[in-house]
């Protein structure tokens, strides 16, 4: 892989890896535009490991939060007068991720092959948009972070699992799924990035060897694109707490929308070809 082409897929994988919006899907679509394989194994493993430099820039960022999670989680595994909420949380961390790792490595094949698809892209973009603005439209919201429970994280966790069908995303599915549980959008957010991190980081160590070995990426075109992903998803955090918190996720629906129908009409004209 150029370099250059490392370089516009870390800037989408940056920009839309914490969006409602699909960064798998954008980047199938990209890849696809830069005459990339897209069902070859390798530009998979890849698409997956620069997901590692936005996921990094989420700890950064949380990373007071962080250390007062751990910290707490720890103090609370030796001393029953630490379980407090920050105790609980950690374990709703620890809880909520293990559907997508278990769906994660019995479902490879599918994500790496079939699914890969701009078919799929396309369908997932459109048909989940309408989940979207369900959630917007029947959650409450009146539930804040210090209310989130375990039965909130693992219905969050599950629905991230949505997340492996390229089109749906996984910030989209979880905030959704967190509104539905009737968290506010801030806190339903927060836990999607919670949740995303140790989903993120183990999707790419999955992937890493075959980023690394495949014919048709190699070391420097990873290095690149993940140091580019991890500076432009940093930026885009901030900008999405703020935005969420004003303005919710049917702004994001629209955007997603006519990406679908626009995928759609590029396919079916044989603009672009589906894998």
């Amino acid at each position: 892989m150029e370099l250059w082409k490392s370089v516009v897929l870390g800037v989408v994988e940056g920009l839309t890896e914490f969006l409602p919006v699909s960064s798998t899907g954008h980047l199938t679509v990209a890849e696809k535009i830069l005459d990339l394989p897209v069902d070859d194994a390798s530009v998979t493993a890849y698409t997956a490991v620069i997901q590692v430099g936005a996921t990094v820039a989420a700890i950064i960022y949380f990373f007071k939060d962080i250390v007062r999670i751990v910290k707490g989680f720890f103090l609370g595994l030796f001393s029953k007068r630490h379980r407090g909420f920050d105790y609980r949380f950690g374990w709703y961390v620890i809880v909520g991720s293990v559907p997508i790792a278990v769906v994660g490595v019995v479902a490879q094949d599918a994500i790496t092959g079939p699914l890969r698809n701009l078919w799929v892209v396309a369908a997932a973009l459109i048909l989940w948009s309408g989940v979207m603005v369900y959630a917007e439209r029947v959650g409450t919201q009146t539930r804040t972070e210090r209310q989130t429970n375990l039965t909130d994280a693992v219905v969050v966790g599950v629905m991230q699992s949505a997340a492996l069908f390229p089109g749906v995303s996984r910030s989209g599915a979880t905030i959704s799924f967190g509104l539905l549980r009737d968290l506010d959008r801030v806190t339903a957010t927060r836990l999607s990035f919670f949740l995303g991190i140790p989903a993120l980081l183990g999707g790419g160590a999955l992937e890493l060897k075959d980023a690394l070995t495949g014919p048709s990426v190699g070391g420097a075109a990873l290095a690149v694109g993940t140091v580019v992903s991890f500076i432009v998803g940093y930026a885009s955090i901030a900008w999405l707490l703020r935005f969420v918190a004003k303005y919710g996720l049917i702004s994001f629906v629209w955007y997603r929308v006519l990406l679908g129908v626009a995928l759609i009409i590029a396919l079916a004209t044989g603009a672009l070809a589906a894998t």
